[in-house]
């Protein structure tokens, strides 16, 4: 079992144990259930727990207190679990199409005792996406597909005055750069966000689409 880095603490705060189990379950179950890459295995904290978990540390504008929050193309639960750990404020609701990852989501969720947390099996994008995914105050999503896509499946599951928040990396201006006109119409206002840990060691970027009414 490998222990948590110290930033976790900062992130997790009483959440931490958690996120320890959630962590030791990618790397016994991840593997085998296809849910993640053994390479992956030995990064499993700083690549993908902290920063999922580093969305948490999102100014109040974006992600108010008991916001709706739907985590889509969820996977394994990257960003949906940490989020909802870190911050059981939220309402999370974890969408994935492929039921072999439903089934482990609704089985981690269980484990973890995550009250926060609702699974639903769904594709974003689908003609019937609408109606069985719903709305919610925030929409996220990581390392699911190219920003002009994701705007066209993630867009319509925004509600009026919420905000679309997609983890993106180094590239996040080259992929706005990118859009076509229409799809920049989809966006409302697009912008790249800045997030740090507590400590200032760990970084991750958002591009942020829509605004919230003031």
């Amino acid at each position: 079992m490998t222990s948590p880095p110290a930033v976790a603490q900062e992130l997790f705060g009483p959440g931490l144990a958690r996120a320890q189990r959630y962590h030791d379950s990618l790397v016994n179950a991840g593997p085998v259930r296809g849910l993640n890459g053994p390479r992956e295995v030995p990064v499993l904290w700083e690549r993908h727990l902290i920063n999922s978990a580093l969305l948490a540390c999102a100014p109040a504008e974006l992600l108010p207190e008991g916001a709706s929050v739907v985590d889509l193309g969820s996977g394994a639960g990257l960003t949906g679990i940490p989020l909802a750990i870190a911050r059981p404020d939220l309402r999370l609701t974890l969408v994935d199409p492929l039921q072999r990852r439903i089934t482990y989501l609704r089985e981690i969720v269980a484990e973890l005792g995550l009250d926060n947390v609702t699974v639903q099996r769904a594709r974003a994008g689908d003609p019937d996406s609408l109606e069985a995914i719903g709305q919610f105050d925030v929409v996220t999503s990581r390392a699911v597909a190219p920003l002009g896509r994701l705007l066209r499946w993630s867009m319509p599951h925004v509600r009026p005055g919420g905000v679309l928040l997609a983890m993106k990396g180094r590239k996040a201006e080259d992929e706005i750069a990118a859009l076509s006109a229409s799809e920049r119409r989809l966006a409302g206002e697009l912008s790249v966000h800045e997030l740090h840990s507590p400590d200032g060691e760990q970084h991750a970027r958002v591009v942020v689409a829509g605004t919230r009414e003031r």
